[in-house]
């Protein structure tokens, strides 16, 4: 009698969701687009559409039962936690040298931001209120810790668009390889593409190193103060990397407490994910609008460099500026195979990395000033 109360119960739009989450598992392990969030996300999707599901909140003879999924969303991403220390394992995974060597790579970092306010300019068009236009135009910053984080900032005035914003930035994350060459392409001529950039690294010293995050963290939590978390807790992880004194933490923070805080974030996301909110008109407008955020941060990039190109003598090959978006590794991969695929010797690899990590900060610093701005108009 139980299960067939629960086969009736059974609505097409939990059953649709099934499908959804069965298709985000396969496209983790058949198609490797980043399977370490879009696994437990997938499943989580299946567990939370489950009839009388025990891992949300639900009445039981008048009497509230909390759900695990429930109490893990109010414990780590309702108050923002788990992408924090996420950010901590991220910071002490990336080598700030390339950048530090190059300084001026800094730059491409924030032109590659281009995406996030003209996304958010047009969710505004389409009729998203503040909270929801920042925090769709945030998944412009290539970054899912940041689009998460920046989703539940604004609390129950985003609430019903967070998961579409989540899975929408992760996607195109782990479709970089397609979405960006498909853009360089088009707006870059072969003359272009085949500019060929020595590569002479300066010497960065262990102070700099060691100085580095910590004047970051400064400038960020100064220029955009909303932005003092993310920075802070990501050149915190940096500083563990460099500092040279707790290698073991900064160990741990790469594998055990990255690996731990992902599996956690990706199954407890999936608590915005029930069907009756995710499947809406809503839901398909953020997955376009994300795309043309991607289109226009590598737009952004590609073209500051050629603004570059036309005041200096020493050129700059306009995909290293694409590489300014916050998908680290991926997109300076990406432009190096590009560059090898113009010419077996345009080696762009160092370059377009020292681009990517700079990518990072501006990411976090774009949406502490994104929050920031939409808080001053509210």
């Amino acid at each position: 009698m139980l299960i067939l109360n629960n086969l009736i119960s059974i609505s097409w739009q939990q059953v649709l969701m099934w499908v959804i989450g069965a298709t985000l598992i396969y496209l983790a392990i058949k198609k490797g687009m980043e399977p370490t969030l879009l696994l437990p996300m997938g499943f989580g999707a299946i567990l939370v559409n489950l009839p009388f599901s025990g891992v949300i909140d639900q009445m039981y003879g008048g009497e509230l039962e909390e759900g695990v999924i429930d109490i893990l969303f109010r414990a780590g991403i309702a108050n923002e936690l788990f992408p924090l220390l996420l950010f901590i394992g991220i910071g002490a995974m990336i080598d700030f040298g390339p950048l530090l060597s190059n300084p001026k790579m800094l730059l491409f970092g924030a032109a590659a931001q281009f995406g996030i306010f003209i996304t958010f300019s047009l969710a505004r068009l389409f009729g998203f209120s503040l909270e929801e236009a920042a925090a769709t135009g945030i998944i412009g910053a290539a970054d899912g810790p940041t689009a998460i984080f920046v989703a539940n900032h604004f609390g129950e005035a985003t609430r019903g668009i967070s998961s579409a914003i989540i899975v929408a930035a992760y996607s195109y994350m782990a479709l970089v390889p397609i979405v960006q060459p498909a853009v360089i392409r088009c707006i870059t001529t072969r003359k272009e593409r085949l500019i060929r950039m020595e590569y002479k690294p300066a010497a960065v010293s262990k102070a700099t190193r060691i100085c580095f995050p910590i004047i970051i963290t400064l400038l960020a939590g100064l220029v955009a103060p909303k932005s003092g978390a993310l920075v802070g807790f990501l050149m915190f992880g940096n500083l563990l990397r460099e500092c040279g004194v707790l290698n073991s933490l900064s160990e741990s923070a790469q594998k055990e407490l990255a690996n731990i805080v992902t599996i956690l974030l990706g199954i407890t996301v999936a608590f915005t994910m029930q069907g009756e909110a995710f499947l809406s008109v809503n839901t398909l407008l953020i997955m376009g609008l994300g795309l043309i955020a991607f289109v226009f941060d590598t737009f952004g990039g590609v073209m500051f460099a050629k603004l570059i190109n036309l005041f200096s003598k020493k050129k700059i090959n306009p995909m290293v500026g694409a590489a300014g978006i916050s998908a680290f590794p991926m997109s300076s991969r990406v432009i190096h195979k590009m560059g090898l695929k113009e010419h077996p010797s345009n080696f762009l690899l160092m370059h377009a990395a020292a681009a990517n990590v700079s990518g990072q900060i501006a990411s976090v610093i774009a949406g502490g000033l994104i929050i920031t701005i939409v808080e001053g108009m509210l």
